[in-house]
Order: structure tokens, then C-alpha cells, then sequence
């Protein structure tokens, strides 16, 4: 499995597809912090989306933009237009009696959140910035994105036997092409994304992943790498954001996590599968980076 797709098999994505929105100007929307991450798809019209502290982004047919932060942002026709809270909104569509429904130009957006169930460990997620733009651009990455977003606007409009599940599969897929597309169109000085794009980072991080059990040292991660020891260090902090057994042992830390919630092997065998032998020692380090033990971090998820 390559790294990316590992990582976010850890970090446990979920994705949830909003019903489409139609306005029509003067309309405005103010979204609340939140501790998911959203994105939006211009089907019709056109429209403003604004993060604070970041340059407004003008969407065009096709676009997709992604708030990776859950960052507060506004989306609206016309710039400065004044806008509701999305609470208010939702309100006013529960009621019966929708805002925005002129006869002015219509807008059509459709949505959705991305959901992580450890963000804080793992520096992909820390590494997004507040705001993505992805344009309706004629690579292949964006062909994709644009068909699978297709197939989304398809089943909110007429739902059918299994809609929710295909919805839901298809916004992971969209998450990963997201990504994929943000890559290739952004040239990286530092930071996670780039370290998977160079092969030789992501093949140490990829061995990593695979084998967390195996007695890592650093002369064997940097020949994973076909790198010198001091060089391999030098640029995996620089791209990582941390050392190598650093960033080890919080992937440790993940997998046990995702071990702890999901089967009811005991400590000793745990600890062995995410390289410590000794349970005492994987109790105190579990500790020291959780805030709770092992087992009370099992009990608490199952209580």
C-alpha cells in the first residue's frame, strides 16, 4: 500500500454528501468553524468563497474548493454580500420557507465534510493548508475528479437503492483525487505532501507503515531510502516536520490506537505488534503521548 493511502486507512476518513443548493442573488452564506472538513462544487452560476485571512477564491463551473481546517468561511453570489449563518439557513429549509429563492440568477452548489478520527496525530492532515482551490482543468486527475463528481450530483438528484453508501464511497474517492490534484498542481518548498512526492522519503515512510513492529534503526531507514544516514535525517525533518523514530513512534501510537478499538487481543500482544516487546514500556509510552493508559483508552471507547 502506498503511504498516503495507508495514512488515511489510519486516520479512519469518512466523507458525508450535502443535498444540492440552489440560489439565487443577492445570497450569502457564513459557515461555522468546524471540526470537519468541507468542500464545495460549483454546478451552476457562479460564486465567492472566503477564508478568513486568506485570498478570496472565485469559483467557476466545475471547481471544487476544499476547507481542510474546518476553517469559518462565506459563500456568496457577489462579493460583500451580506450573509445568514448556515444555521439559519438550514432553519429557514427545515420550515418550509428556503431563503434566497429569487428570480434573480440562480447558483447551484453541492457539498459535503470529510470526517478524521485522529487528525491531531498525523502531520498530512496538519500539513493542508487553510484552503484549497482545485480547478476545472483538462488533466487526467481532474477528468477523474469531474466524472466522479458527476456521479455524485447524479445520485443526490434521484436517490436510489444504496444511495447513501455510493455517496459516501464516492467523496472518499473525490477526498484522494482532491489530493492527488492539489499535488500535482503546486510546486511544495517543504512539508508532508512533498515528502510523498519524493520517492525516496515515501519508500522509508511506505516500510514504516508496513512493518511498525520491526526494530527500526535509522541506518536501516536510510538504506530504505538509498540515502546516507545524515542526509536521510537531514531531509526527512526537514519534509516530515520531525526524525524519523519520532515520526515512528507516532505512527506506533496510531496503530495501536486502531488496534485498541477494534479487537480484544491483549496488551502484550498489541505492544509486540507495534514494535515493543515489553507491555510496561508500551504502557508508559502510550501514556505519555495519549494522557491515558492503554487499557483505559480501551474501555472508554467501548463503554
Amino acid at each position: 500500500m502506498d503511504a498516503l493511502s495507508d495514512i488515511l486507512d489510519s486516520v479512519k476518513l469518512k466523507a458525508v454528501v450535502y443535498r444540492k443548493s440552489s440560489f439565487t442573488a443577492p445570497w450569502g452564506i457564513e459557515m461555522a468553524q468546524d471540526s470537519n472538513s468541507q468542500f464545495w462544487r460549483l454546478l451552476k452560476g457562479s460564486c465567492y468563497l472566503k477564508v478568513p485571512g486568506e485570498n478570496t477564491i472565485k469559483m467557476d463551473v466545475g471547481d471544487f474548493v476544499f476547507v481542510p481546517h474546518g476553517s469559518t468561511h462565506r459563500i456568496s453570489g457577489k462579493l460583500n454580500t451580506a450573509c445568514v449563518s448556515a444555521l439559519q439557513y438550514v432553519k429557514a429549509l427545515l420550515s418550509g420557507k428556503p431563503l434566497f429563492q429569487g428570480n434573480d440568477e440562480e447558483t447551484i452548489l453541492i457539498g459535503g465534510h470529510f470526517e478524521f478520527t485522529s487528525p491531531a496525530i498525523h502531520p498530512f492532515v496538519k500539513s493542508l493548508p487553510n484552503v484549497i482551490k482545485i480547478s476545472n482543468a483538462d488533466t487526467e486527475v481532474s477528468q477523474s475528479l469531474q466524472f466522479a463528481a458527476s456521479f455524485i450530483t447524479n445520485e443526490v438528484s434521484e436517490e436510489k437503492i444504496g444511495t447513501k453508501i455510493i455517496l459516501a464511497r464516492l467523496a472518499e474517492v473525490i477526498f484522494i483525487l482532491m489530493i492527488r490534484a492539489y499535488i500535482e498542481q503546486t510546486e511544495f518548498k517543504k512539508g508532508f505532501l512533498l515528502a510523498l512526492k519524493d520517492t525516496r522519503i515515501s519508500n522509508s515512510l511506505k516500510s514504516m507503515h508496513e512493518s511498525p513492529e520491526k526494530e527500526w534503526t535509522l541506518k536501516e531507514l536510510a538504506a530504505v531510502a538509498g540515502m546516507s544516514r545524515s542526509l536521510f535525517c537531514l531531509e526527512f525533518k526537514r519534509l516530515v516536520g520531525e526524525t524519523p523514530l519520532s515520526y515512528l513512534t507516532d505512527w506506533r501510537i496510531l496503530k495501536a490506537k486502531e488496534i485498541l478499538g477494534t479487537n480484544k487481543e491483549n496488551m502484550s500482544e498489541i505492544a509486540l505488534r507495534v514494535g515493543y516487546k515489553s507491555e510496561a514500556a508500551f504502557n508508559r509510552l502510550f501514556k505519555s503521548k495519549v494522557g491515558e493508559t492503554p487499557g483505559s483508552y480501551r474501555r472508554r471507547g467501548t463503554s
